[in-house]
């Protein structure tokens, strides 16, 4: 193992989003055998337990950092790595024997080296203060043949496993996966690769970094968003499938050149989603705040607002942000009078989002000063009309585009309205409607086909899609 360090972002947007999903303050844990470790090689650990409850599970994350000498031999940084990481697999053991098994968990060891003139100070400075950007981490890697070869560990068994990842690999997954979704199914993927290697006896990918990579430009990053695509034709809230969503997953599935123009579209869009999303809830607190309609404090429900705003996929957010960059390029009659936009997750069938650009007419029945004091009205109005029995959260956002000083901003209302699972008596009532629906949708195929027809003459963009502009001139407004 090399002395190379170095130093990386700390995780992108995705570690700043993971944190709205902690759900209690991180743990100081003891590992055994550690202190012969520190004796030994004049180092100094530190190891805290992090648990975030995400829409897909649990993960339940280690953070082990051996501060170690500059002078320390290659062969004892291996060494003592070895050590440490048989430590970390001990405690996550007797974890396990004492805590009940919890179906959809993601255990994870994150494992930092730091190479420091001196060891105690550079361990209290370090466990002190969460600001990692200044610190150097010293680069190593794991990889599937090291749990088959230097570290044997049995990943063919049931039941939770821990996936171990150094600092720097670890903080590059992160970057490159972007949102809470692609993070949570990266997990599987890895953690499946690993298990073929542990039954196969070949390693199945060399390191994190290729493998992570490999996950992105799969087709089947588009799995979960056509599985809602479908439900939505099931149905009847669209007619046909999205033609974004199936030119993408072609050129994924044919990795044609297009995929990767595709692939930083969605990496645009995941980033000023969350941008976004960020000034959204900020913005809201600020009103409730000014506003004092809440004995309470906010943060609560800022942070599960904030978790429903997060909680998209890649290609759902790049979906979020096309729409919304749609607009400067609308009629000046719409843009005066302002519209609706129902747009479903591609993440989740049980969340709806209705987009509403406000007029810029006062005059107008969609203009701010109508709209905005209704937020929650149109949200209950839409959850009672939307025949979708997984249905759990209805999103509105209203959405005003703001030119001062020849510069455009967004400024963006939210409101996130819950809505109760059905019971099996409305589950009925809702399949009838649909099947109603669909009787009458059959009985009108040539109607729909010939204004079908008629849009996408009025339209012809659709036909032309997926296609992104992310103009960074209109960003979200600094307060």
């Amino acid at each position: 193992m090399s002395h190379s360090s170095t130093i990386i972002s700390d995780g992108g947007y995705l570690a700043s989003e993971l944190a709205c999903y902690l759900q209690t303050a991180a743990v100081d844990i003891a590992l055994a055998d550690m202190q012969t470790t520190e004796q030994q090689y004049d180092a100094r650990y530190s190891a805290r337990s992090y648990h975030y409850q995400l829409s897909s599970g649990k993960l339940q994350l280690l953070a082990l950092t051996l501060y170690l000498p500059m002078s320390t031999s290659s062969a004892d940084i291996e060494r003592a790595r070895m050590t440490a990481i048989k430590a970390a697999l001990a405690w996550h053991k007797s974890s396990l024997s004492q805590n009940e098994h919890v179906a959809q968990t993601h255990d994870i060891l994150v494992f930092d080296i730091q190479l420091t003139d001196n060891v105690v100070d550079g361990h209290k400075k370090n466990t002190d203060s969460q600001d990692s950007k200044q610190l150097n981490h010293l680069q190593h890697a794991f990889g599937a043949r090291y749990f088959l070869e230097d570290l044997v560990v049995d990943m063919s068994e049931g039941g939770q496993q821990l996936q171990v990842f150094s600092w720097h690999d670890w903080h590059l997954i992160l970057v490159a996966v972007q949102t809470p979704c692609e993070l949570w199914r990266f997990l599987n993927y890895h953690l499946e690769q690993l298990q073929y290697s542990a039954i196969s006896h070949v390693p199945s990918f060399v390191s994190e970094e290729m493998l992570v990579a490999e996950f992105l430009q799969s087709a089947s990053l588009f799995t979960p968003a056509i599985t809602v695509d479908n439900a939505l034709i099931k149905y009847d809230i669209q007619d046909k499938p999205n033609p974004a969503l199936v030119a993408m997953a072609l050129a994924y599935k044919n990795q044609s050149t297009t995929a990767q123009m595709y692939q930083q579209h969605m990496q645009q869009a995941a980033t000023l989603w969350s941008q976004l999303s960020t000034q959204m809830i900020a913005a809201y607190a600020d009103k409730q705040t000014s506003s004092n309609d809440q004995e309470s404090s906010t943060e609560p429900l800022g942070f599960r607002w904030q978790q429903q705003l997060l909680d998209e996929s890649l290609f759902s957010r790049h979906e979020l942000i096309r729409t919304l960059y749609r607009h400067p390029k609308q009629s000046k009659t719409l843009q005066q009078d302002g519209y609706i936009v129902h747009q479903h997750s591609y993440e989740t069938l049980g969340r709806h989002y209705v987009l509403i650009f406000y007029g810029q007419n006062a005059q107008a029945k969609n203009s701010k000063n109508v709209i905005q004091p209704n937020l929650a009205k149109i949200a209950q109005d839409v959850a009672t009309r939307l025949p979708i029995a997984e249905l759990h959260h209805i999103v509105v956002l209203g959405i005003d585009f703001i030119t001062e000083a020849n510069e455009t901003f967004i400024d963006i209302d939210v409101w996130i309205q819950s809505v109760d699972a059905m019971t099996q008596r409305e589950r009925q009532l809702t399949k009838q409607i649909q099947q109603l629906k669909s009787k009458k949708s059959h009985q009108n195929t040539k109607e729909v086909e010939k204004q079908t027809a008629q849009n996408s003459e009025s339209h012809p963009q659709s036909d032309k899609l997926p296609q992104v502009r992310l103009s960074l001139s209109i960003p979200a407004r600094k307060k």
